[in-house]
C-alpha cells in the first residue's frame, strides 16, 4: 500500500482508473435500471411495489460496505500513518451519508404499503438511523478543528468505535424479533429471490459500486489538490513574513 502512499503516483493512477469506473458506472445504471422497472417482474404480493428493493437494498449495501472503508482507512491511518488514509476516510464520508439516507427513505417507502406505516421502531431500522447519525458526527469532528492532524486522529478514532454497528445492522434481524425480513441473499443454503430478480439486483449493486469508486476518486482528487493549494497559500505568507 505504500507504493501509493505518494499523491503524485495516486492521482496518476486516479486519473487512469476514474474514467473506467465512470463508463462501467453509467452502464450499469442503464442496464440495472432497465431490467429492475421494466424486464423483471412482479412480486405476487408486492405487485410492482417490490421495485424499490432494487433501489433500497443496494443502497443499504454501500451505506454498511462505505462505512467499513472508512474504517479501515481509519485503522491504516493510525496504525501506519498512511499519508492518504486519512483522505479516503473523510472523502467517503458524504458518500456514505447518501447512501444511508436512500436506504433510510427508500425503506419508507417500501414500508408503507407492506407494513402499513412508514416508520417502526424496528432493529434494523433503529441501527441504520444510528449508522447516519455516526456518519454526520464523523463529519462533525473533521469540522469541529483548526489543525488537520487533531481531527484526523478525533475522527478516526470515532469511526473504528462506530464499527460496532455494523455487525448489529447486520445480524439484528437474527437476534432480535423484527419486521424487518432476515436475509435473503448472503445467508447459508444460499439466495432466496429468484434469479429474474437478483440479476437485476446484483447489476444495480454494481451500479452502486463503481458510483462510489468514482465519486471517491473524485473527492480524494479534490481535496489533495485543495491541500496543495493551501499549502503554496501557507508558503507565500511566510515568504512575505521573512524580512528582507
Amino acid at each position: 500500500m505504500h507504493r501509493f502512499a505518494n499523491p503524485a503516483r495516486f492521482l496518476r493512477l486516479a486519473r487512469l482508473i476514474q474514467p473506467w469506473t465512470a463508463a462501467a458506472m453509467f452502464a450499469c445504471f442503464g442496464v440495472g435500471l432497465y431490467l429492475a422497472l421494466v424486464a423483471s417482474p412482479i412480486d405476487y404480493l408486492q405487485r410492482d411495489t417490490v421495485r424499490i428493493m432494487y433501489i433500497h437494498v443496494p443502497a443499504a449495501w454501500m451505506a454498511m460496505q462505505t462505512y467499513a472503508v472508512i474504517a479501515v482507512a481509519s485503522l491504516v491511518s493510525i496504525v501506519w500513518r498512511h499519508p492518504l488514509a486519512d483522505v479516503a476516510a473523510r472523502a467517503a464520508a458524504p458518500i456514505g451519508v447518501a447512501f444511508t439516507a436512500i436506504c433510510l427513505i427508500t425503506g419508507s417507502l417500501w414500508g408503507k404499503p407492506t407494513w402499513g406505516t412508514w416508520w417502526v421502531w424496528d432493529a434494523r431500522l433503529t441501527s441504520v438511523l444510528v449508522l447516519l447519525f455516526i456518519y454526520m458526527g464523523y463529519m462533525a469532528l473533521w469540522s469541529a478543528f483548526d489543525d488537520r492532524q487533531r481531527a484526523a486522529r478525533a475522527a478516526a478514532v470515532l469511526a473504528l468505535v462506530g464499527a460496532v454497528n455494523l455487525p448489529i445492522i447486520k445480524f439484528s434481524v437474527d437476534w432480535w424479533n423484527t419486521l424487518h425480513q432476515p436475509a435473503s441473499i448472503l445467508r447459508r443454503g444460499g439466495p432466496t429471490i429468484d434469479p429474474s430478480m437478483l440479476k437485476p439486483l446484483a447489476v444495480m449493486g454494481l451500479a452502486y459500486l463503481f458510483f462510489f469508486i468514482t465519486v471517491l476518486l473524485m473527492r480524494m482528487r479534490a481535496d489533495l489538490a485543495a491541500q496543495r493549494l493551501e499549502a503554496a497559500a501557507e508558503r507565500r505568507v511566510m515568504a512575505q513574513e521573512v524580512p528582507a
